[in-house]
């Protein structure tokens, strides 16, 4: 039988939920119905509609997701696509690891880690519960923001699917350590956190630097973007200006208090009707644990002063894992529009940021310092990222791609630079909105 051709031009009116198809070592699927029950949501599917998305499928899929492809395939083959050096040489890689097993997860690893967050959470209960000092109050404060933090690292590692084998047990260990003990859904993070791998430091599609009217991490955003996550204008209005005006000074403190965002994000989704939560019940039931356990915890402080000092000291610390997060990209390199999938090794790299620090503070940052590792393998345990390292190193300098890394100093100092470029730009008087918008529309890079 002969085969059927489909050309890129035509593949990409396929591009809407109820026509979604796309292009895999180019077979083409038609994943439209799929994409309602795709483990990863509609989210990335939608993104990346229309196109081929060869390297997003084996950076986010095992080997054995291949074997579920024929029962979408419509009998179109791609024609006139052209596979870069790069992205073979990535292809490559993916599968050299694949070999060395090091995608596998690691049990035990994580075993260690549940202990620790249960040695953090007993002894910051127990301060409050034990003891009548103002400063151990203070401490367990501190210490419940920093088994929050684990708590997140946790989530992060368990969303990719890095930590077990028995997907039943790793949902219920994210409902305990994410809505139970965290407040935070773990649904919501997966959609926004998929969003953001997909379509890394895109201004209108990656929510994770989508802070209008607090923060703008380029000028382009004062053309009042819409979000493709949020479905909404990013408007930036006279509050945003003079806020943004000042976002280099706001940065740390407004990080402080960032929990409050997630907390306020996590019941909006699974408040809203129109959006589909998997395990919406169970989701609810764990956040109402949170809601019941964390006030009776506060409750037994003796005096509203405490109460607040414990609040205030519990979400600070998380201000911590905020600014981790915002490191690695808000100082990188920044796009409008749609992700290209055919350009997908390129822009995880030009998007993100590594922190330089030793190896016995990898814990501490979650694995995260090896940001630009864990894009472009996000399935791969963190305890591999280190080991990889130099293989991506050699890749990017190969296909003279960047690979930005810097010392955590260095990162901070990147980001205020580039919060206050920006800051000084929406400050300027003398330019009203307008001409601001006219400048971003033909800005360059």
């Amino acid at each position: 039988m002969a085969k059927k051709y489909i050309s890129q031009e035509d593949l990409k009116t396929h591009n809407t939920s109820g026509d979604l198809w796309i292009s895999i070592q180019n077979k083409v699927y038609d994943v439209s119905e799929w994409s309602k029950h795709h483990p990863g949501g509609d989210l990335p599917l939608l993104t990346l509609a229309g196109q081929d998305v060869t390297d997003a499928f084996v950076a986010y899929h095992p080997t054995s997701a291949w074997l579920y492809l024929d029962r979408f395939f419509t009998g179109y083959h791609l024609t006139g696509n052209s596979v870069s050096q790069v992205s073979s040489d990535y292809r490559k890689l993916v599968a050299e690891f694949s070999k060395m097993g090091l995608f596998e997860t690691r049990g035990h690893r994580m075993m260690y880690t549940l202990c620790f967050l249960t040695t953090l959470f007993v002894t910051s209960v127990s301060g409050v519960l034990c003891s009548d000092s103002t400063w151990l109050h203070l401490f367990s404060g501190v210490l419940m923001g920093f088994f929050w933090i684990q708590c997140g690292w946790v989530g992060h590692d368990s969303g990719h699917h890095q930590v077990m084998k028995n997907r039943t047990f790793v949902h219920f260990m994210q409902l305990i350590v994410g809505n139970c003990l965290s407040g935070i859904s773990i649904a919501w993070w997966k959609r926004e956190h998929n969003a953001h791998h997909i379509a890394c430091n895109s201004l209108d599609f990656d929510p994770d630097i989508q802070s209008i009217p607090i923060f703008a991490v380029s000028n382009r955003l004062f053309n009042s973007l819409k979000s493709q996550f949020y479905d909404r204008m990013m408007n930036f209005n006279s509050i945003a200006r003079f806020l943004v005006s000042y976002q280099h000074w706001t940065f740390y403190p407004v990080a402080c208090f960032a929990r409050v965002n997630l907390l306020a994000q996590s019941h909006l989704l699974l408040l809203s009707k129109k959006k589909k939560v998997v395990n919406r019940k169970q989701e609810v039931i764990g956040m109402l644990v949170f809601w019941i356990w964390y006030p009776l915890l506060i409750s037994c402080l003796p005096n509203w002063k405490e109460r607040v000092m414990f609040v205030v000291s519990s979400f600070a610390v998380t201000g911590i894992q905020q600014v981790q997060f915002a490191l690695n990209h808000f100082s990188s390199s920044f796009y409008v529009g749609p992700p290209c999938a055919n350009d997908w090794f390129r822009k995880q790299t030009e998007g993100t940021l590594n922190i330089k620090n030793s190896s016995w503070m990898d814990w501490f940052y979650g694995g995260l310092n090896f940001q630009v590792e864990h894009h472009l393998f996000p399935r791969l345990p963190r305890c591999h990222l280190r080991t990889i390292s130099p293989f991506v190193v050699e890749l990017c300098k190969t296909h003279k791609l960047p690979y930005n890394s810097v010392s955590f100093w260095m990162a901070n100092a990147l980001v205020i630079g580039n919060l206050r470029s920006v800051a000084l730009q929406a400050r300027d008087l003398s330019k009203p909105i307008s001409i601001l918008v006219w400048e971003a529309v033909n800005a360059h890079g």
